[in-house]
């Protein structure tokens, strides 16, 4: 099942408040999901496999290819799609391409964030999105959690049948290392304005698990020009250093573990443009 929708309609927190754990970063950013990530759902007789994946946007440079082609991917192998929107959602506003990722999909339509509105908002919107012919229209909130109940039902009458394909105390497919570089990447966002958090890009180069002490954690934060990588820094190390602590409680919450982490950044010039770089990065 694929989650879909524009930047910043509430994708990552969704699929966090369904699996009641976070697997997936978010920010008040835009575009802060770059990969697709697999989250698990097992409740019962049921196991629903979710693609949270990034927002749709006309790319620009070859990163943000990468991007679109994992909502491309993603559409392409799932049985069900829901289309996330918000309340502000323009219908003329949706590209026939976008539409070709939905066809012959059973699309179930999720309104979010409709605890930013008055209820009676949504009426209008809701007559407007019956015309796109979704097999439902399902109002909820995804950081308060209204709906979301009524959401996972729907989901879980509609799932084709099959056995289960993942152990039942599984949540994703992803390595732990995977996970440590987006809450790193996501203080990055939390932290930093303007351009400097998509300029980034971060790689864990080593991960040991020690049976005494602390694991030991170092990675990589790439930006592409060196002023960047002085304002990530700060003075004397500073902010740097702020990154390092937050980051490192959100790892050591994360995994349930005491973490040492090593932070370094390095400048890798127009990286979102180095289609080699890219491959190198995982994309």
């Amino acid at each position: 099942m694929a989650i879909v929708g524009e930047p910043n309609v509430g994708k990552s927190t969704l699929l966090n408040r369904l699996l009641k754990t976070k697997i997936s970063i978010t920010s008040s950013k835009p575009q802060t999901t770059r990969y697709k990530i697999l989250g698990i759902l097992t409740e019962g007789e049921y196991q629903c496999l979710f693609l949270d994946t990034p927002g749709i946007i006309e790319p620009a440079y070859p990163l943000q290819e990468f991007m679109v082609q994992e909502i491309k991917e993603s559409t392409q192998s799932a049985d069900i799609i829901l289309w996330m929107i918000d309340p502000w959602f323009k219908k003329e506003k949706i590209s026939e391409k976008f539409l070709k990722y939905l066809n012959g999909k059973t699309v179930i339509l999720v309104i979010n964030k409709i605890d930013l509105v008055n209820r009676n908002d949504l009426l209008p919107l809701i007559d407007q999105v019956k015309e796109l012919k979704v097999k439902e229209i399902v109002p909820i909130s995804a950081l308060a959690g209204d709906g979301v109940d009524d959401l996972k039902n729907i989901i879980f009458r509609e799932l084709p049948e099959g056995p289960f394909l993942y152990p039942l105390e599984e949540l994703s497919d992803r390595p732990i290392r995977f996970f440590v570089a987006e809450l790193i990447r996501e203080n990055l966002f939390e932290f930093y304005k303007k351009e400097i958090p998509y300029s980034t890009a971060v790689v864990v180069e080593e991960f040991k698990e020690r049976e005494k002490g602390k694991d030991y954690i170092r990675a990589t934060i790439y930006v592409e020009k060196d002023s960047q990588k002085g304002i990530l820094i700060g003075k004397d190390g500073a902010a740097l250093k702020r990154i390092g602590e937050e980051s490192r409680r959100a790892i050591e919450e994360f995994t349930g573990r005491p973490v040492y982490l090593d932070l370094w950044v390095k400048v890798k010039e127009k990286w979102r443009r180095d289609r080699k770089f890219l491959k190198e990065l995982g994309y």
